[in-house]
């Protein structure tokens, strides 16, 4: 079938608008008319970076309605509400024992461009365009394996869920399925986008004492605060170490670091107390480390955290239970755009304007 795509042709190039064909559903695929679909720091490194095939259509935070089932697909029906997460095997070890987001084929699965079986669902004149995440849901439809989509109540707004498919189940479970902080501890979030500000809800989820957000834009800050933070910090401005330290008595036991700036990767590990643990969920470059006073000497730990160290047909679930009870009020981050305005919405994100954009394509 025809449909309308955002087209990435060339590393560094903008969105284009295009009419290409989408293949029909394989084995085991789903088709979905998507509804929204989140923008995502990822999508920006993609286009920039070329870590994918070009031409390629980008998006992986899509939402949206199924509209045609493949075969052997039993789980999911036309009209079923879905969110689409990232794309993993099902089959090895780690899928199999819940860490589907360290699945052995991860990287080429979402970063290849190709679909599971190596083939593509996307052409323009007969010329093969990249899948992305295994969904590419910057378009009207998307073909993605059945088990990569996640059914989501009808009675929750299905413009809103996208995001929780990467960067918001990110944040969130790098705190509750990763560090699991216990009651009363003291957890600091270096970075206020979308990552950082689904971690500070989720840590006020799990009883965190001390939230303590960290940033340089006075704004988030604010914002953070009205999610959760208990004291916040400008990076600008402030003695981070020293005001993690006073304010938590010696310094937290977590940190999530979502920013990738080398300087505030060793600000994490500084500001720990001994056998603390700082989780690093941004991409981030070579880090130069006095491994003995900055992470041996006092037992701490660093860890890297993928997508949340999720299962999303379990995590998203829950994730919107908290959202209708009012626990985790994800849609505060979110401003909508229309599809033709994808352009605008990466500027957006990139400038500080928007925390969370949202392209709504119907």
């Amino acid at each position: 079938m025809q449909i309308q795509a955002a087209v990435t042709t060339g590393q560094g190039e903008d969105f284009a608008l295009d009419t290409v064909e989408l293949a029909e559903p394989a084995l085991g695929e789903i088709r979905v008319r998507i509804v929204a679909t989140g923008v995502c720091h990822t999508d920006a490194v993609a286009r920039d970076l070329g870590i994918s095939p070009y031409p390629i259509v980008l998006g992986h935070e899509g939402a949206g309605v199924v509209d045609a089932v493949g075969e052997g697909v039993t789980d999911l029906a036309v009209g079923d509400h879905v969110a689409l997460s990232f794309a993993h095997c099902g089959q090895c070890g780690r899928c199999l024992t819940g860490h589907p987001t360290v699945c052995s084929t991860f990287n080429e699965l979402n970063f290849g461009g190709a679909m599971d079986d190596g083939s593509h669902r996307l052409h323009k004149d007969g010329e093969a365009i990249s899948t992305f995440f295994g969904q590419s849901s910057f378009a009207t439809h998307s073909v993605v394996s059945a088990h990569n989509a996640v059914k989501v109540d009808k009675d929750v707004d299905l413009a809103l869920l996208g995001p929780l498919g990467c960067g918001i189940q990110t944040g969130a479970g790098t705190v509750l399925n990763r560090l699991k902080p216990e009651f009363g501890t003291s957890l600091v979030v270096y970075g206020c986008g979308a990552v950082g500000l689904s971690a500070i809800m989720a840590a006020a989820i799990a009883g965190c004492h001390h939230i303590i957000a960290v940033d340089v834009h006075d704004s988030r800050l604010e914002l953070a605060r009205e999610l959760g933070a208990t004291h916040v910090l400008n990076g600008g401005k402030d003695d981070v170490v020293e005001g993690i330290r006073g304010i938590s008595g010696g310094g937290s036991e977590y940190a999530v670091e979502t920013t990738g700036v080398p300087a505030v990767v060793r600000q994490s590990l500084q500001a720990l107390r001994p056998l603390g643990v700082s989780a690093i969920v941004g991409v981030t470059p070579d880090v130069t480390l006095n491994v003995h006073e900055d992470l041996m000497a006092e037992g701490k730990s660093m860890i890297g955290v993928i997508e949340g160290d999720s299962v999303p047909r379990v995590f998203i679930p829950q994730l919107v239970d908290y959202y209708r009870d009012g626990r985790f009020p994800f849609d505060k981050l979110v401003r909508f755009y229309s599809f033709s305005e994808i352009s605008q919405a990466f500027e957006d994100s990139k400038n500080g304007t928007t925390v969370k954009p949202i392209l709504r394509l119907e």
